[in-house]
């Protein structure tokens, strides 16, 4: 297994420790192993290409691995009434949609990459999450103002990944 495999799968093993420290009130310690296995994710893409060590594991691992580290940290939001999960809700059917296109695109011998909104959306997901993990008490207007920006992200970047990539589905949409 090469350097940017492992790094995804520290990722996925670094989710457990992320939602215990979380949701046993240890918010400093939950946001310092949110944002390391965030770094993993830019790492081990960086590597990956600049070595030619693309492999089909992490083609497959690596955005699996990101839609369960923010999933986590969705899910634990809810679980602690920190956002709504008709938001959350939202956030992840949106990654399903997109994981399910990618994969009939796949059979038909397509590679979708991420877009300019896609990538907008991480961006600010993240930085809602990383924002919001230490919860100093309350939901202060720069989270809410954050987590309307991610849901915001989320929709026009679905819509636009749809409309760019209708030809997938036959060009039924």
């Amino acid at each position: 297994m090469n350097l940017p495999n492992k790094l995804t799968v520290l990722r996925v093993i670094m989710i457990p420790f992320f939602v215990v420290f979380y949701l046993t009130g240890h918010g400093i310690i939950a946001d310092i192993i949110f944002i390391a296995a965030s770094l993993t994710d830019m790492l081990d893409g960086k590597i990956a290409r600049k070595y030619n060590l693309v492999t089909n594991f992490g083609k497959f691992m690596d955005p699996l691995a990101d839609k369960l580290l923010v999933a986590a940290a969705l899910i634990c939001f809810v679980e602690m009434d920190r956002i709504p999960a008709w938001i959350v809700l939202i956030i992840i059917s949106r990654e399903f949609i997109i994981s399910g296109f990618r994969l009939v695109a796949a059979e038909g011998g397509k590679v979708i990459a991420a877009g300019y909104w896609g990538k907008l959306k991480t961006a600010v997901t993240m930085v809602t999450i990383i924002f919001m993990i230490p919860n100093f008490g309350g939901v202060h207007l720069i989270e809410q103002i954050l987590v309307y920006a991610s849901l915001a992200l989320t929709v026009i970047s679905l819509i636009d990944y749809l409309v760019k990539n209708k030809e997938v589905l036959g060009g039924e949409m």
